[in-house]
């Protein structure tokens, strides 16, 4: 059946007390709204989502989605919001979804579809079996028929009783919600029009309204605070942790790892309590990420080893690259098969090729370095002037030895050697060992002297 979804996403959302529109708070690193674009099932031929607050930020976030919009100009509750989408529905059935729906699935969609049509209904609601039903409308039924829903703040001390609760997920017949829309009236105080009201101006009309259960009740849940916007955290991220165990994945703690929505792991990968893998990360199997690292936007071949407490960014890293502990590889930075970066290394918009080694207390920034490269112990490659960056150039199998300053722009020659203490200022030929370190001078007796003088300054 042609079916199209309207996703109101018009909403203020007081309650979160944030200037950013409710909608786009973000769960595991994606909007709500695009966990609930993203859970519409391949039946839907359209999107139509529905701005208001904030309009442009919403509409410039989703402008990729390949949805359309629709412009609710006041925000006078969702029967007004889906007034406001009539003129430009095309098919004959319309799904209804909030925005703040983050939880929902597309087994439910797909499962409410199916009740729906199979059932030849002409509007049915989606419901859900709270234990606690404060703050939702509550659907009341006659036996097994739903005659009405009723908004908490409109209900009698008997309906307050009433567990099964409205999610505001619908799906009408087009004719039947263009009707119904417009014998909708204001409620007091706010002049609200109130998409449930549809529900019993249907009964009324002898419509075949029918309402379908979520089997997972927490699915029903909206996100209207901070509170909720944590609770629903949670969820998904149990759900993303548990996908990726049954992939394969190890989870050393599965409640203490954190992997956003549209992180990739393969299979034999150990991730350690307290890891993050944040934005389009890519990691492949075989790995092991130790606890207290964060890796954003990067991709790991298989076999990679990050020790603890390191921060990767937009980088690269080939099979068999080894980092850590305590290093932080900054975007462009690209590590070629069997590197090594070790700890209190920073690496920024450089590549190190195959087998290189730095291993501890470096800065590489800028730079291109060859195969089989060793940089010494407080290595830096002094890539600012003040005003501009420049290139480093090491060549295949150079020696850089401890406490070294490259400064750019510069070029070592392969299989160069660079003494420790040095500052390279001038381009090093091949196989050339560059050495720069000032004469040194001993003064004798000098050392005692100033001991003697220290020791009878404190006296």
């Amino acid at each position: 059946m042609s079916l199209e979804a309207v996703v109101l996403a018009a909403g203020r959302g007081t309650r979160m007390r944030s200037n950013i529109p409710k909608v786009l708070h973000r769960i595991l690193g994606i909007p709500m709204v695009a966990w609930v674009l993203r859970s519409l099932p391949e039946g839907v031929e359209r999107v139509l989502v529905v701005t208001g607050h904030g309009m442009e930020v919403v509409e410039g976030v989703l402008g990729a989605s390949g949805v359309s919009f629709v412009h609710q100009q006041e925000q006078k509750g969702t029967g007004d919001a889906v007034r406001a989408v009539l003129p430009c529905l095309r098919e004959p059935w319309i799904l209804v979804v909030p925005g703040d729906m983050p939880l929902l699935t597309t087994a439910s969609f797909e499962s409410l579809m199916g009740h729906h049509f199979g059932e030849g209904a002409d509007l049915t609601v989606l419901t859900a079996v709270l234990e606690d039903p404060g703050g939702y409308g509550r659907v009341v039924r006659e036996g097994d028929r739903v005659v009405a829903i009723v908004e908490e703040g409109e209900t009698s001390p008997c309906q307050r009783e009433i567990k099964e609760v409205n999610t505001g997920v619908y799906i009408f017949s087009r004719a039947l919600l263009e009707e119904g829309l417009s014998y909708l009236r204001p409620h007091p105080p706010e002049g609200e029009y109130y998409l449930t009201d549809v529900v019993s101006w249907a009964v009324g009309k002898g419509h075949k309204v029918k309402a379908w259960s979520l089997k997972d009740s927490q699915e029903g849940m909206g996100v209207n605070d901070r509170v909720q916007l944590a609770e629903a955290t949670e969820v998904l991220r149990v759900r993303k942790n548990r996908s990726l165990m049954e992939a394969g994945v190890t989870l050393m703690d599965p409640r203490a790892v954190y992997v956003e929505a549209d992180v990739e792991v393969g299979p034999d990968t150990v991730l350690y309590p307290w890891v993050y893998l944040e934005g389009e990360t890519r990691v492949g199997g075989g790995c092991v990420i130790r606890s207290h690292s964060r890796i954003v936007d990067s991709v790991l071949e298989g076999n990679v080893t990050v020790l603890d407490a390191c921060v990767i960014q937009g980088s690269f890293l080939a099979s068999g690259v080894s980092v850590g502990p305590m290093a932080h590889l900054r975007p462009g930075t690209r590590l070629e098969e069997g590197v090594k970066v070790g700890n209190f290394v920073e690496v920024k918009k450089s590549t190190l090729g195959r087998g290189t080694r730095a291993g501890h207390l470096a800065y590489i920034g800028d730079a291109t370095l060859g195969e089989g490269v060793n940089v010494g112990a407080g290595t830096i490659t002094c890539n600012y002037d003040g005003f501009a960056k420049h290139p480093t150039v090491i060549g295949d199998g150079v020696f850089i030895g401890s406490d070294t300053q490259l400064v750019a722009p510069v070029k070592v020659g392969a299989h160069a050697l660079i003494g420790a203490g040095s500052t390279i200022t001038k381009d090093v030929p091949e196989n050339a060992l560059a050495l720069s370190r000032v004469h040194q001078r001993v003064i004798p007796n000098r050392g005692m002297l100033y001991y003697r003088k220290r020791k009878g300054g404190e006296g």
